[in-house]
Parts: structure tokens; C-alpha cells; sequence
């Protein structure tokens, strides 16, 4: 329940209006979406001309799909033929929307950067072409922090996203133009990035669902050497529930030629499968920590909720609740540090244009060719005690680590990013993010 402030007020009961005027199929989830599909209830064709009033409707409040490309999207529902046996995972023409980081043939491809301001993308990335064989429509673009740096989503091409339940509030980062499209009802799913925290944060600010799945999941053509001391930037889905979050999992977890390291669902059920049939394999040992053993700050009211969601969690599977349990993340920030600033090491070309990209970005470049062998070799070592230490974890102390998503609630979105927490000094943009960055380290 969340108050909005000043001018916000006005502008969040227009957009709880115009939520609740949407046409019927808007308000449905995307399982069930899928099932009118293939029943033959609805039409690919109705549903993006449905989001499209819709997009027109609301987005003007949140500012999260600022790039639609619903010609496109018709032209290939038009065409599109369903197999007779149909993948695992199949969406029946469901329309989606896809991160600005990720490319789409034919369609505008900004990357939140004035560098890249006007370019359309010549190709699919490879999420974008397993989703299309799936049978999804992609009809636009979320928004993004520039090049995806951040947890809040604002640049200079489209302004801010702000959060559909208070828009005076930030709606997280950098996956923050799908986590609003998914609250305000313009998107049924969605498709985002995550490297520290990008899916699950804006999830967590907008009341949806984020998932960072394991390495190798799924398709990304920036992956990284499969070697498990990585810190690996993820491709992945968002939704409006569990059950059509993995319904898209279902959709997306593919092998692809570009991604050497990803082998996608190996053999079993699929996950909308797990899922219906999960009452008999409920977790025996859920953990709880409020600070990641000490390695992060959080305040009390997020506390207070997460820990209370934990308990209902185990009580609801009657397993036991390991109190204050937690992998060792002692040195976590300081090697999520490291590895992070090395995957800038590369993009040094941008500095030539650091007038027009935010001082993040410069400040991200800069430290990454600071960094020394040693540097590099230290934070690989800390991280490979980090991953020991976590499979120590799940195999004998708990099945499932239950822990605050960020240190607060949403926040003005005009504060760029946090500098304080509960008396510790947060140095950097990236610093705020630390409840989700260390456990990305654990590649779980």
C-alpha cells in the first residue's frame, strides 16, 4: 500500500483508471492468454491491437514501452503458422516486449545512449529468435538505464520510467521499463537482462516477478566463458506470476548457435510442469537472513516483510526455518566489485564520447583499466570460495535461502541512486544493489 506524493497522486489515479478501462484480455495472465490462443478464443491480431490501445492508454503515465513496433508485430502474426506438435513452451502468438539491450530485427535499438540514439538493429538477438520460433510477437521495446547501468531507469533519449503504483517512485533497474509494462498491464511477459540485480530488483519495486536463471539457460549473445568462477550477465524472463514466469522459461530455456556455454532445459518436465505438480516436493530446510550474513545493509520495514513471507513459506511446506543462515559472503562486495569493473575493460572507445554518456558509465570504464592482474587473480579466488561455500550451503544447511531483493522500498526516482543505508556509506551508483549483486556471484 503505497502513498503517492504532490502532482504523482493525480497522475497515479489517471493511471488506476485507465488500468481498470483496459479491455478484458489485458487483465488476464499470460498462461491463460496462451490457453484462449489455442483454443481459438482470441486471435494474435486482437491481442496487439488490444496492447496497442492499451500502450496508448497508460504509458504515458510510466513511460516504460517507449519504442512499439506493432506493424511489424502484425505482419508476422499475420503469417505466423503453428506447428502440429507444438515445443515445449509454446506462446500461440502472444504478444512480447523485449529490453532495449536486446536487439530485434528491424526495430529501433538504443541501448539507453545517445551513441546510439538512431540505430535499428539488423538482426534478432538469439532470445529474440528462439521467443519468435516459440510463437511470440514481439510488439516493443522496454526502457532501459543507459547501456543498462543501474538500478534506475532513466536516460537521455526517453526520460524516466516511473513506478505504475506511485510515480513519483523509481521503478527499479535496469529490467525497469518491463517490470511497469508487466504492472500496468501493457505487457503480459517480458524479457530482461540481469548481471546485478537488473530482473529482480524492478520486480521486486513493481510487484511482479523476476528470475535470474542459472548461467547456461538460456541464450545470450554477450555470454561469457562458461568457467564457473564468471560473473556472467543473464538474459531473462519477467511476468506477472510464477506460473507464467515459467511458462515463459519454458519458452526461452534453449541451446543457440551464437551462445556456446548455454545448453538450455536438459530432459525432464517442463517448468510449468514442476510447478502444477510442486505440492509433493516441497523444501525440507528454508533459511532465512536479513543481511546476508553481515554483508549488506537493509531497513527494518523490509525486513519486517521478507522475514514474514519466509516464515509463511515454511510453515506453508512445513519445513524447518534455519534462522540467520547464510553462504559465506564475507568478501562478496569487494569481489563483485572487481569482476564487474573487468567486464568494462573492453569498451574504453567510449571514453572518447564521455560528454554524452552518464558519469557512471565513465567512472565504470575507469575502473576496469585500473585494474591489475593481481587484482583480477585475488577476486577470482575469493569467488571460487564464494561458489565452495554456497554448494556447502545447499547441501547441508538449507534447500532455499530466503532474503530481502533490495535494501528499501522504491524511492524517488529522481534520486539517481542511494548513498546511505541504515549508517553505511553506499560509494558507488552500484553499492545500493548489494542484496542481489553478491548472491549473482554464487551462479546458482
Amino acid at each position: 500500500h503505497l502513498m503517492c506524493h504532490g502532482g504523482a497522486q493525480k497522475v497515479a489515479h489517471q493511471l488506476m483508471m485507465a488500468m481498470r478501462e483496459g479491455a478484458p484480455w489485458c487483465r488476464h495472465g499470460a498462461v491463460e492468454v496462451v490457453r484462449a490462443l489455442r483454443e481459438g478464443r482470441v486471435t494474435s491480431l486482437e491481442l496487439i491491437r488490444e496492447a496497442k490501445r492499451r500502450i496508448e492508454a497508460v504509458d504515458g503515465l510510466v513511460n516504460a514501452i517507449p519504442t512499439t513496433c506493432f506493424a511489424r508485430a502484425e505482419e508476422r502474426a499475420q503469417r505466423l503458422r503453428h506447428p502440429t506438435n507444438p515445443p515445449r513452451g509454446y506462446l500461440w502468438g502472444l504478444p512480447v516486449v523485449i529490453k532495449d539491450t536486446l536487439a530485434v530485427e528491424g526495430v529501433r535499438f538504443t541501448l539507453g545512449s545517445l551513441l546510439h540514439e538512431h540505430d535499428v538493429a539488423d538482426r534478432d538477438d538469439p532470445v529474440v529468435q528462439v521467443l519468435e520460433e516459440k510463437g511470440a510477437i514481439v510488439i516493443g521495446k522496454t526502457n532501459t538505464p543507459e547501456f543498462g547501468l543501474g538500478s534506475n531507469t532513466y536516460n537521455k533519449v526517453f526520460g524516466e520510467t516511473v513506478n505504475p503504483f506511485d510515480t513519483s517512485l523509481t521503478a527499479g533497474g535496469s529490467s525497469g521499463g518491463a517490470a511497469a509494462a508487466l504492472a500496468s498491464g501493457t505487457a503480459w511477459l517480458a524479457i530482461g537482462t540481469d548481471l546485478g540485480g537488473s530482473l529482480r530488483i524492478p520486480a521486486a519495486f513493481c510487484s511482479v516477478v523476476g528470475m535470474r536463471p542459472t548461467p547456461g539457460l538460456v541464450p545470450n549473445a554477450g555470454s561469457r566463458s562458461a568457467e564457473r568462477d564468471n560473473l556472467h550477465s543473464i538474459v531473462g524472463p519477467m511476468a506477472r506470476s510464477v506460473g507464467d514466469l515459467a511458462l515463459l522459461l519454458d519458452a526461452i530455456a534453449e541451446p543457440h548457435e551464437e551462445d556456446a556455454n548455454c545448453r538450455g532445459h536438459v530432459g525432464g518436465e517442463s517448468y510449468s510442469a514442476a510447478l502444477e505438480g510442486h505440492a509433493g516436493r516441497m523444501p525440507g530446510r528454508v533459511a532465512w537472513s536479513a543481511d546476508l550474513g553481515g554483508a549488506v545493509p537493509v531497513e527494518p520495514r523490509v525486513v519486517e516483510v521478507c522475514e514474514s513471507a519466509a516464515r509463511m513459506l515454511a510453515a506453508a511446506s512445513g519445513a524447518d526455518l534455519v534462522d540467520g543462515a547464510c553462504m559465506d559472503l564475507s568478501r562478496a562486495r569487494e569481489v563483485f566489485h572487481v569482476l564487474r569493473a573487468e567486464t568494462f575493460k573492453d569498451k574504453a572507445a567510449i571514453l572518447r564520447h564521455a560528454d554524452k554518456v552518464k558519469p557512471e558509465m565513465v567512472w565504470q570504464i575507469e575502473q576496469g583499466l585500473e585494474l591489475s592482474e593481481a587484482d583480477v587473480a585475488r577476486a577470482r579466488k575469493g569467488h571460487r570460495q564464494l561458489l565452495l561455500s554456497t554448494a556447502d550451503f545447499f547441501a547441508n544447511t538449507a534447500d532455499i535461502l530466503c532474503c530481502p531483493c533490495t535494501m528499501v522500498p522504491p524511492f524517488d526516482v529522481k534520486t539517481r541512486w542511494l548513498r546511505e543505508c541504515e549508517g553505511w556509506e553506499l560509494r558507488s551508483y552500484i553499492d545500493w544493489l548489494m542484496p542481489t549483486s553478491v548472491l549473482s556471484l554464487t551462479n546458482w
